[in-house]
């Protein structure tokens, strides 16, 4: 490699059948210059990446290089490795969520192979673990996990996996856990005594607790939440709904006649999902709630 003032060159060297990095001289006047530094770092991040996945091999001088053939069935050799590495791991980690008890139903090997072709790239291991738990879930109970809902998890990131961990963590559970909401507000059917009341409609607003609604628009890009609000019925003073938030009860008394609660509902998919997510209480958003719909209704 040559220095010249003002410029700078990252190149790879062949020795063997090993392609070693050449670090980039840089001079002094660059070495001051921020932009210079952070071009030479995403290029040194760019020649890792490449030579990690094996496509550096046009990188090193013409005469040292090997047949684009070669390369090819040496890209795919160190797929199939890595592929096999990141089951491998998937598979370690579920077996400490399985227990060594008997169970009934056998699971389908049809959804074990397409589950294979879903999981066998993810190399990030906080998102393994989830891949783990789902099927260490299947495996217990055949059916949990469908593979619409492996394809739409597939495609999350690991900030999607963790903006839906903050959705339950805010969210309230009915006893069957197969409705998950989260609360939006709450109001009283207008009438002649009620239509000037400044708390006759009240609104949650989940921003202050991390959640706000373009983090909802994500989710339902992710098919795991609905974007439109739903309603319960309208209730009598005195009816009671009962809720599991996060493994603890919580049941909402309505103090008037004529409350309507406001929420947003996860899909069939976000609810299979969410089985992923420990229970983690809040008690301030418990707080919150009681506070904002104080005026319709009573949490205990």
């Amino acid at each position: 490699m040559t220095k010249s003032e003002g410029k700078s060159s990252v190149i790879l060297s062949k020795s063997g059948d090993e392609s070693t990095l050449v670090v980039p001289v840089v001079n002094d006047n660059e070495k001051s210059k921020s932009h210079s530094a952070k071009s030479a770092s995403t290029q040194m991040q760019l020649l890792h990446l490449a030579k990690q996945f094996a496509l550096d091999g046009v990188l090193v001088p013409e005469l040292q290089q090997v047949p684009l053939e070669d390369r090819a069935r040496k890209r795919e050799r160190l797929s199939h490795l890595r592929k096999q590495q990141n089951m491998e791991a998937i598979i370690q980690k579920a077996l400490a969520y399985c227990s060594d008890g008997d169970v009934v139903n056998r699971t389908d090997q049809d959804w074990f192979n397409s589950y294979i072709s879903l999981a066998e790239d993810i190399s990030n291991n906080t998102m393994q673990d989830l891949w783990a738990k789902i099927l260490a879930g299947e495996i217990y109970q055949p059916g949990s996990y469908s593979l619409k809902a492996l394809q739409v998890f597939r495609k999350m990131s690991i900030n999607d996996a963790k903006l839906l961990a903050k959705a339950c963590s805010l969210a309230i559970k009915d006893h069957s856990r197969k409705n998950i909401r989260l609360i939006s507000g709450c109001y009283q059917k207008p009438g002649i005594l009620n239509m000037f009341d400044k708390n006759r409609q009240k609104n949650v607003n989940l921003s202050p607790f991390g959640f706000n609604y373009s983090d909802l628009l994500n989710l339902a890009d992710n098919h795991l939440i609905f974007t439109q609000e739903s309603e319960t019925n309208i209730l009598n003073k005195g009816e009671c709904l009962n809720f599991n938030y996060n493994g603890l009860s919580f049941a909402m008394t309505t103090k008037k006649a004529n409350c309507v609660l406001r929420f947003y509902k996860f899909t069939a998919i976000g609810v299979e999902l969410a089985h992923l997510i420990g229970d983690k209480p809040d008690t301030a958003i418990n707080e919150y709630l009681k506070q904002q719909l104080s005026s319709h209704f009573s949490i205990a």
